[in-house]
Formats: structure tokens, C-alpha cells, sequence
């Protein structure tokens, strides 16, 4: 291993993608030294690089407004914050305007108006222009260098994260001002497009310096895929008819009403499907809308329009689910002083209550929580004094400092903890005897690789991190499913099935060796921090 990279900066970024970018190019526009820290190569790791995406984008119209807030209240069971969609939906609507005339994205004309259509992104552009946008601000990039802890300083303020660089081989720390974790949800390695570096790295560094969680348990989306594929495009399966092995219409199955449907037939036998309600335009458009979706299907000789395919379905998590760092003003700075919170990272439930689902809603909020966090953490660095590492400890445990002798490998407790977050009998289908069964094991989980999980070298340590990270988060979430006995947005409970009005709150949760809950109540705004 090469000698330490040791750094120092006003903010710095954990996560490439859309949130980190649009937190890194806002810090920059603020004055401050900005460097950010992908755990790939920033533009194109992560679940937006690789896919197309709608974005919620709405005119300035208010009418049009109050349609667009109106179309996800029952959904997400009414815990959605009115203050908040009304903030996501002018940034949002700023963002993409000037990334459309300062970062000059293409996007489709419409030939009626000949106005721009701004209400999708292509991943794969779309991150190509936010990295060179960025780099041209001045932000300073670390490719391939995984933040794997926090530091903190002798009051516990967040000043900095240590890592490791892969292709150099060697460790790095960066002291800072301000922290923005944008690093993106876990969807538990799932395999599903883009989400190898979702492993919720970020939620435990925010955990271990005391940072509280919101939704946790809106964290069970799981999204439609042709079998052994890890291409997920739900919204295309609105056009589908889905059909029991034996060729019957597979009764009640759909994308969004009837998912649970599927899941259920799943577990005794296959299930196939057929986009046979997409029209001819609408067949042009999906072509255009999201070519990788249909490459899977070139590539095999089959056309989802007129054949039957199987069909499976991938564990998304907290990447489509809403659970994350709670944030607690508008700034999106979180309970722990100095650390900010952006993007999958960061709990949802403030726009989409306790339901989403790909793109739209979530693009939407990734930049616009970027933007304020980014911002956010700027101001909070500027009245900061520069600290040397010396007066800086380290935050990370599990994974990193085993209290006992270590002998657990990465890979068996990644398997042992999917072994309890990916079947649809547990995480989806739930039911709390099933969920409480699935929880001790986690539990037991979390004491043995704190005990006895480590790694000596650098990518040993990242493994050895995830696989933490993505038992943690399987412990809030079962924790916070739990405390919700009811039915309420995507947490759907099979031993409550009502929606019950005296549970109209935030469901928070934090903690490592011992996970706690509480309520919180639903708000009509939070605390206004002026710019």
C-alpha cells in the first residue's frame, strides 16, 4: 500500500451521483473547496447512470402543481409534507432549466410547440454532463475511492471521512468543514441495474455519529424483471398481461396494483408476461424512452410485444423505497452537527410519503436535496475553523474494528443477511411473525461480524463494510416495519391490513448495538432556514 493521501477541504462529497453532483456543483457556486469521493467512477456508477428516468417536473402553474401533489397523497398514506413538494418541485423545475441552457443536455423537441421536453433524462448523458460540469466548477473528483468512515472531532462534529483508493492502493482522509452523504440507498446487492455500489455505506457512517433515520420501513420495493436479468423498468409492465406457467391470465397481477400478486404466485411457480397493451406509438416511444430495457430482449430473439417472457422480481430497498437519513431543516442537515444528507441517502417521505417508485418523484428529489444540502454545507463550512487530522478521531466500528478476533468473511454475511432482506415471503409479503423471525436473525447477525468481521487489506475492508452496512439497514427497517402495525403506503402488513388513522406519523429509528424507534409526528413544514 502507498503512502496516505491526506486532504483538507470546506465540503466534501460522499457519492457520485445525481445527488452528490448537484450537492458538489452547489457547494462550488457557494465559494467553497469542494472535493467528492465516488466509490466508482462518478457518471457512470450508480442506479441513474445506466438507465432513463423521468423527472418530476411541472410548470409554474398552480393548477398543474396542486394536480401533481394530489397524485401520490393516498398513495403515500397522507405523510407527504406540502411545504416540502411545493420547495422539490420549484427546484426541480430551476435544475433542469438550467441544465438544459447552462449544461446544455439535449433534450427531445416537441414538433407541435417546439418547445423542449424536459420531463425525462437519459442516465448515461445525463451523468456524462454532471461530471464534466462539476470538474469545470473546480470540484476536485476521486474515482474508485470508497469512503469507508467518518471523523469527528473532540465535540462530535462531523469534520471529514477516511477511505481507500482502489487503483492507487492506498488509504486517504479528508478533513473538512462540512460532510454531504449522497451515497445512494441499499437495495441489499441485489443485482437489480446499477445498484452494485447501493449498499447503505452512508446510512451506517451517519448512524455511528448519531444520525436518526425517518420511513424505514417504506423500504421494501421490489421492481418486475425478466428472469436472470438486472434490468428494472417497472413502469413498462403497466402495458403487460401476466400469465400463470400453463398460459391462464395470472388474475388481478399488474405493476403497481397487483405486484403483490405476482410475488405470491412466484414462490410455487413461474410467472410470464407479455407487453400485448402497448400500441404502436407507444411501443416507438418505450423503444426510445429506455433502449437497454429491450437490448435484453434483442439480444435473445424475443419481442415483449407478442411473446410470452418469464418474469421475476429484484429487491430495490431504500434506492426505490423512501427510508433514509432523516433531515431535520431545509438545508437537509441531519441530527448529527456538521453532516448533510442528499438523494437515496436521505429519507423521502417528505415528498412521497410512504410510497415512490422509479424515477419521477425520486430524480426530482435527488437534485433538489443535492442542491439544498450542497448549499447547505457550504454556509456551515464557511463559520467552521480549519481542524488538523491529529484533532480528528475515526467513527467507524463494525466492519472495520472488530471487538473480538476476526475470522467472519464479507461474503457470508452478505449471503446470510440477503438470506433474510430478499425473499418476498419476509421483506415483502409481510407478515410480523415472519418479519420478527427474520429480525432475530439479524440481530444475531449484527453481534457476530461486530465481533468477529475485518478485513487487512483495502478491499477487504470495503467488503467488509458493506456487508455491515446492508445488516444494519435490514435491522432499522425490520425494527421500523414492526412499530407500524398497520398498512400504510408500501409497508403492507398481512396481520394488519388496515390502515389505522391513530398511526398518521414518522416512524424514526437509529442506533447500532441497540436499535430504537419512535414516532414522529406528520408536518405541514419544518424549520425554514433563510438563504
Amino acid at each position: 500500500m502507498t503512502e496516505l493521501l491526506d486532504l483538507s477541504t470546506d465540503v466534501l462529497v460522499i457519492g457520485g451521483g445525481p445527488a452528490g453532483t448537484w450537492a458538489a456543483l452547489r457547494a462550488r457556486q457557494s465559494g467553497a473547496d469542494v472535493v467528492l469521493v465516488d466509490k466508482g467512477y462518478c457518471g457512470t456508477s450508480g442506479a441513474t447512470a445506466p438507465s432513463g428516468t423521468g423527472v418530476w417536473y411541472v410548470d409554474a402553474d398552480p393548477s398543474a402543481r396542486a394536480k401533481a401533489k394530489a397524485s401520490r397523497e393516498a398513495l403515500g398514506g397522507h405523510l407527504a409534507d406540502h411545504h416540502w413538494m411545493d420547495r422539490v418541485l420549484d427546484q426541480t423545475y430551476a435544475n433542469m432549466n438550467l441544465l438544459a441552457e447552462e449544461g446544455r443536455y439535449p433534450f427531445p423537441v416537441d414538433p407541435d410547440t417546439g418547445r423542449q421536453i424536459r420531463t425525462g433524462l437519459q442516465g448515461p448523458e445525463y451523468m456524462r454532463r454532471m461530471r464534466a460540469w462539476v470538474k469545470k466548477a473546480g470540484v476536485r473528483i476521486l474515482d474508485h475511492s470508497p469512503a469507508l468512515e467518518l471523523l469527528v472531532d473532540t465535540d462530535g462534529q462531523v469534520r471529514g471521512a477516511a477511505g481507500y483508493q482502489r487503483q492507487d492502493d492506498r488509504d486517504y482522509r479528508i478533513t473538512a468543514g462540512a460532510v454531504v452523504i449522497a451515497s445512494g440507498g441499499c437495495a441489499f446487492l441485489s443485482r437489480a441495474l446499477g445498484t452494485n455500489v447501493d449498499t447503505g455505506d452512508g446510512a451506517l457512517m451517519a448512524a455511528e455519529v448519531g444520525a436518526t433515520f425517518s420511513g424505514m420501513e417504506f423500504s421494501n420495493a421490489y421492481a418486475i424483471v425478466p428472469a436472470n436479468s438486472t434490468i428494472t423498468k417497472t413502469a413498462y409492465y403497466g402495458y403487460a398481461t401476466f400469465f400463470h406457467a400453463d398460459g391462464r391470465v395470472l388474475e388481478g397481477a399488474g405493476s403497481t396494483k397487483g405486484r403483490s400478486v405476482i410475488a405470491k404466485t412466484l414462490l410455487s411457480e413461474p410467472v410470464f408476461a407479455q407487453l400485448d397493451r402497448a400500441d404502436d406509438e407507444v411501443q416507438r416511444q418505450m423503444r426510445l424512452g429506455q433502449p437497454n430495457f429491450f437490448l435484453q430482449f434483442d439480444r435473445r430473439g424475443i419481442n415483449p410485444f407478442t411473446d410470452r417472457f418469464e418474469v421475476s422480481m429484484l429487491a430495490e430497498g431504500t434506492v426505490r423505497g423512501t427510508g433514509g437519513i432523516d433531515v431535520v431543516d431545509d438545508t437537509c442537515a441531519t441530527s448529527a452537527p456538521g453532516l448533510f444528507a442528499a438523494g437515496d441517502a436521505a429519507t423521502r417521505e417528505r415528498i412521497c410519503g410512504g410510497f415512490t417508485g422509479g424515477g419521477s418523484h425520486n430524480s426530482a428529489w435527488a437534485m433538489s436535496s443535492g442542491s439544498w444540502a450542497g448549499t447547505g454545507a457550504a454556509r456551515f463550512a464557511r463559520t467552521e475553523r480549519r481542524v488538523r487530522a491529529g484533532e480528528l478521531r475515526p467513527a467507524g466500528r463494525a466492519g472495520l474494528r472488530p471487538t473480538g478476533r476476526s475470522g467472519l468473511e464479507a461474503s457470508a454475511v452478505v449471503a446470510a443477511a440477503q438470506a433474510e432482506l430478499i425473499p418476498y415471503e419476509k421483506n415483502y409479503l409481510r407478515d410480523g411473525v415472519r418479519v420478527q423471525g427474520a429480525l432475530d436473525e439479524l440481530e444475531s447477525l449484527w453481534t457476530a461480524l461486530s465481533l468477529g468481521l475485518g478485513g487487512d487489506s483495502g478491499d477487504e475492508r470495503v467488503r467488509a463494510r458493506q456487508a455491515a452496512a446492508i445488516t444494519a439497514v435490514g435491522r432499522w427497517m425490520y425494527h421500523s416495519t414492526l412499530a407500524r402495525t398497520e398498512t400504510r403506503g408500501m409497508s403492507k402488513r398481512a396481520d394488519y391490513p388496515d390502515l389505522d388513522p391513530a398511526q398518521h406519523h414518522h416512524v424514526l429509528t437509529g442506533g447500532l448495538d441497540d436499535v430504537w424507534t419512535s414516532t414522529g409526528a406528520a408536518r405541514s413544514g419544518l424549520l425554514r432556514v433563510a438563504s
